[in-house]
């Protein structure tokens, strides 16, 4: 990284007990009180997500495991997916970690284009990587999925763990029930997802657990060039190149 690197806007350092709010949500009933104010902390954190993002699309998301380091050959493909991203137009979306994450973001700011990371405030390994010019942190997994889906073109799944088959399996959920439309699903690495794709079509697709229709959603390829070429045929092109975008538009919103 350059000496002349800027500070991410919207970076805001993890709060003490950050990471502890999806486990006090989820272990059952507290008093009304508590859960009162849960609901606004939950509100508050949609707000400021929105008004964050309002204006960096289209983007196009990019998952990955956080465990890849530089000299992998899943970080550099990442790295010119979002390289290849930025020439399109489009802004690079990540959780904002290191590994895939680090390597796309990495990609689309040394070519120009806007890097963006929605970072998850964990009790480890999620540190946000240096190549972002703008940060998001959640305390909540569910608002940052909204976020990274609201905003988003298509997703990139690369080689990675439960989280990113997490995020591809409820992208295609969101299809299959229509509530998200046009959203191509490109998976990347066929040497890695081949056995999961052998599995959806010989287990899921023969017990007609799921359809023809649900496997044509998915892309398979090892190519920067499909995939590039995938987003034109799939996706709605840029008017104009993300990082070129008024940045005094805001929300009327203040903090």
């Amino acid at each position: 990284m350059n000496q002349d690197h800027q500070q991410p806007s919207g970076a805001e350092p993890p709060t003490n007990g950050w990471h502890r709010e999806d486990r006090y949500l989820l272990e059952g009933p507290r008093s009304r009180t508590a859960e009162f104010f849960r609901v606004l902390r939950i509100m508050r954190e949609f707000i400021r997500g929105f008004r964050a993002l309002h204006f960096v699309g289209p983007c196009v998301t990019v998952f990955g495991s956080a465990r890849f380091d530089e000299s992998h050959r899943y970080y550099q493909q990442a790295r010119e997916i979002g390289s290849q991203l930025a020439q399109q137009g489009f802004t690079t979306i990540t959780g904002g970690g290191p590994g895939i994450m680090e390597a796309a973001n990495r990609g689309a700011q040394e070519t120009g284009g806007r890097s963006i990371g929605c970072n998850i405030v964990l009790p480890e390994e999620q540190v946000p990587n240096p190549f972002l010019d703008k940060i998001v942190a959640f305390r909540y997994f569910f608002v940052r999925k909204v976020m990274l889906i609201k905003y988003s073109q298509a997703f990139i799944i690369m080689p990675g763990g439960f989280g990113t088959m997490d995020e591809a399996f409820e992208a295609a959920t969101l299809i299959q029930t229509g509530k998200v439309f046009n959203f191509p699903i490109i998976f990347v690495g066929r040497d890695y997802w081949d056995e999961l794709f052998d599995f959806m079509q010989r287990r899921m697709l023969s017990e007609e657990t799921i359809s023809p229709e649900d496997m044509e959603r998915f892309v398979l390829t090892d190519s920067v060039e499909e995939v590039i070429a995938c987003l034109e045929h799939c996706a709605s092109r840029p008017q104009t190149h993300a990082a070129d975008r008024a940045e005094s538009r805001t929300w009327e919103l203040k903090n």
